[in-house]
């Protein structure tokens, strides 16, 4: 696709990850702001608190509705350098805002500029997330301050190999696959997720998915991840997959598709970040 021109894009970083609403197309509702949360405890895992600056890479994209008058939460992404968001290609138009680690999601927003969109060159437009290639990078007019609350994540090797069953963590606002807003502010979920073998995802997709049409469902590019009951309901489209690996955590995923089905346990499907490493590192600095 032709390069996007520029746009009042803004990037909005929460000191933790507690946005809301879903990488869906449903548009949330205009409600207002409800309270915040404590500065300590910004979201919930079951009857679990997720502690302040446990994901402090958590970005929001947000695109303007002119019927609320507001920027609202669109899909979700990752601070991969002080001044780069990792994200889905498919989330990227015209009108879009990000945002990142605050408290709750429109409580004190505070917004970056958003100078540069790069998606990934193989992306296709008409085929959107299910062709491949749905990764994009965006880069803020200046490098936002790091504190223990909004601190970029490590991105996995070119050379991991994920083992099926590996726990990782997925985040976000929770709506994912689903068609409901929440009402903000929203409560902020995680979930752990094991990763699915790649075969064995296309074979769930293929009991059911009009996805598939000719040729592979799930490309080499893709991961999956899900449990039974969960696989595509946590977290936002653009939002990161992480696993702890020697130490560190580290995004081996960009959340892209999924489906959800009353029968069918789907895993959500993810734009595989070490296919892309060298293509990020192309435009983004090594850091720190």
């Amino acid at each position: 696709p032709p390069p996007l021109p520029p746009q009042m894009l803004w990037l909005l970083f929460v000191t933790l990850p507690c946005l809301g609403a879903s990488g869906s197309l449903t548009a949330p509702h205009c409600a207002s702001p409800g309270p915040g949360l404590g500065p300590e405890l910004v979201g919930t895992d079951g009857d679990h608190d997720i502690p302040a600056g446990k994901w402090p890479w958590q970005v929001s994209l947000r695109v303007f509705n002119e019927e609320c008058d507001r920027w609202q939460h669109e899909c979700g992404g990752s601070l991969v350098h002080p001044q780069w968001v990792l994200t889905a290609a498919h989330c990227v138009g015209l009108w879009v805002t990000l945002a990142a680690p605050l408290l709750r999601l429109y409580d004190h927003d505070q917004l970056h500029n958003v100078t540069e969109i790069i998606r990934h060159p193989k992306f296709n437009v008409s085929l959107s997330a299910w062709g491949g290639a749905d990764i994009a990078l965006l880069r803020l007019e200046a490098p936002v301050m790091l504190s223990q609350h909004v601190n970029p994540v490590s991105l996995a090797p070119d050379s991991l190999a994920l083992s099926p069953g590996t726990k990782c963590w997925v985040t976000g606002w929770g709506t994912f696959g689903t068609t409901f807003p929440c009402f903000p502010p929203c409560p902020f979920p995680q979930a752990e997720v094991p990763i699915v073998e790649n075969q064995v995802c296309e074979k769930i997709y293929r009991q059911g998915s009009p996805a598939g049409g000719h040729g592979s469902v799930i490309k080499k590019d893709m991961l999956c991840a899900g449990r039974r009951g969960r696989g595509s309901r946590q977290g936002d489209a653009g939002g990161p997959l992480v696993c702890f690996w020697l130490d560190m955590w580290i995004q081996v995923g960009v959340l892209s598709w999924g489906m959800a089905s009353g029968h069918i346990d789907y895993p959500a499907v993810y734009t595989r970040v070490m296919t892309y490493s060298s293509w990020i590192y192309q435009h983004v600095p090594l850091w720190p």
